[in-house]
């Protein structure tokens, strides 16, 4: 499939307004790109389609490497039957979401570097997170430091990264981005994915650090937030007379 947003410039639909088949399956895509693995069952329930159908859109994807079935992984027992089948995004499925400004973006950045410097690049790159932090800081001081992750996987996800938070053993948490509509753009300019890190810094109020990006080839952007208690005792330690 080499264009799953449609067959002419995002085109969806017949002339009789019923949605095509590539229409259909670029939105089954697209539903199993944003909201991670997911069940064929669940894909019926959410798009209004029947399971042969679901079915049907689900074989192609398969054929054609846009997806790949996952284990669904389950705690305690879950009863008699097999586990429900999970289906995932491939490598290849993301890419076929590639933006149609990329190209453009990443020419703009470039003469932004060639004429400017390096430093406008970066400037530029904080200036495009800067509305994240404006929107989110306020309310990211009005709830427990616990909660913050959470609530800062949820604006990302409205905004299209398909992002989620995970608890670690060692009391911090983990901030994984599934998809990211600046992939392509972020692999020739770094700076993006820095300014971004920066960003998720500031807002949590805690040490990060981004342990894998799909700018570089990683299958989702994944970022470790430290435990605030170690980064009370950071801020504490570095008042300490004669530091």
């Amino acid at each position: 499939m080499k264009n799953v947003t449609g067959t002419n410039a995002g085109e969806t639909t017949r002339s009789s307004g019923v949605p095509s088949e590539r229409g259909t399956r670029a939105r089954v895509a697209r539903l199993i790109l944003e909201h991670g693995p997911v069940t064929a069952a669940d894909l019926g329930e959410r798009l209004g389609l029947t399971p042969a159908a679901v079915r049907r859109h689900l074989d192609n994807l398969l054929s054609e490497g846009m997806i790949e079935p996952r284990q669904a992984h389950t705690k305690g027992q879950r009863g008699r039957g097999r586990p429900a089948k999970l289906f995932g995004i491939t490598d290849a499925g993301r890419s076929a979401f590639e933006h149609a400004y990329d190209d453009l973006a990443g020419s703009a950045l470039r003469f932004l570097e060639e004429h400017l410097g390096p430093a406008a690049v970066t400037e530029f790159a904080r200036q495009q997170v800067a509305g994240l932090v404006a929107r989110l800081a306020p309310a990211m001081r009005q709830i427990p430091a616990e909660q913050r992750v959470r609530m800062l996987a949820e604006a990302l996800s409205a905004d299209g990264y398909a992002a989620s938070s995970t608890k670690t053993g060692t009391g911090g948490e983990q901030l994984c981005q599934h998809h990211c509509p600046v992939a392509h753009v972020a692999a020739a300019f770094p700076q993006l994915c820095e300014a971004e890190t920066e960003a998720f810094g500031r807002l949590l109020g805690t040490p990060v650090q981004r342990l894998a990006t799909i700018a570089h080839g990683d299958g989702i952007c994944t970022t470790h937030v430290s435990p605030h208690a170690l980064a009370r005792a950071t801020r504490i330690e570095s008042k300490e007379p004669g530091r």
